[in-house]
């Protein structure tokens, strides 16, 4: 999404042309002796040797600082992605679930020698806000250009523009090195997942007793004391999730005690996850224009 904002607004960029002093084109209205027809030309001559593909039609003394606002939008949009992806990253860090890449001397703290921060991360969730906050420079600037551009213009503009890009720049370098170094860890995963199928998969177990004649509203009752139990031994003793052999003590629950291994099977809880990944993937592939 934030690579066809980007690509939209790129080719949505017009030139301003040659307009003169005010926008009018007087001037080259006058050096062309009132041909129209060859003011148009110049105008778009000059265009196409700058690089664009269309000039504004009618402008001031400078393009509409709206283009501003549509520039940063997409770069703002686009740290809002990177601080979610990154703070996602944080949190599975916290769980031992994922690592950023470390290298052999790094040290993560100099009073903590175990600490393994992701400090990269962190930098880009620190920068990505501060490109989303650039945002309010140009949404004001536009908002007060009055009838025509002064210093107060042109000033902030000068800072937020080019500190947008190169904060951009930074954290995607960055995100990038994150990208190809991360190392997950699956026995990790796999663990938590032991510890949290059960409450997971209770929502299958109660669909699974009511085919097999059990009344719903009995059913998620006993669930709901028996998980109720558990969480109990997980939280205050520390102990493992038991809820699975409390159901299989439990002789209501007998008609599927056949089915739970079927029932907590975590591969049935992934649904088409990894088919509308590939999908995802394809389609990107195809709208960047990418064959590798």
């Amino acid at each position: 999404m934030d690579l066809q904002n980007l690509k939209r607004v790129r080719d949505d960029l017009r030139f301003r042309g040659v307009k003169g002093t005010t926008g009018t084109q007087a001037s080259f209205l006058q050096l062309f002796e009132g041909d129209n027809q060859k003011v148009e030309q110049l105008d778009k001559m000059v265009t196409e040797k700058a690089g664009f593909k269309r000039a504004f039609i009618i402008t001031g003394q400078t393009y509409t600082r709206k283009v501003d606002i549509e520039v940063l939008s997409v770069l703002a949009s686009l740290g809002a992605s990177v601080h979610k992806i990154c703070t996602d990253i944080r949190l599975l860090a916290n769980l031992k679930e994922i690592e950023e890449p470390f290298e052999k001397q790094q040290i993560g703290s100099s009073a903590m020698p175990y600490k393994r921060n992701p400090m990269r991360s962190e930098r880009c969730c620190s920068l990505a806000r501060h490109l989303m906050t650039l945002i309010m420079d140009p949404l004001q600037t536009a908002s007060v250009q009055w009838f025509e551009r002064t210093l107060d213009d042109s000033a902030n503009r000068r800072i937020c523009l080019a500190e947008a890009f190169l904060t951009a720049d930074t954290i995607l370098n960055t995100l990038q090195n994150i990208s190809e170094g991360l190392v997950v860890y699956p026995k990790v995963i796999e663990r938590r997942i032991r510890q949290e199928l059960p409450f997971m998969a209770t929502e299958n177990i109660i669909m699974a007793m009511v085919k097999a004649g059990g009344n719903r509203q009995d059913c998620h009752e006993k669930i709901r004391v028996l998980s109720q139990q558990a969480a109990a031994i997980v939280k205050q003793e520390g102990g493992d999730n038991d809820l699975i052999e409390r159901i299989l003590t439990d002789a209501y629950f007998s008609p599927i005690h056949s089915q739970l291994d079927h029932l907590l099977d975590p591969s049935s809880f992934t649904g088409r996850a990894s088919q509308q990944i590939s999908f995802n993937n394809q389609e990107s592939l195809m709208t960047s224009g990418s064959t590798d």
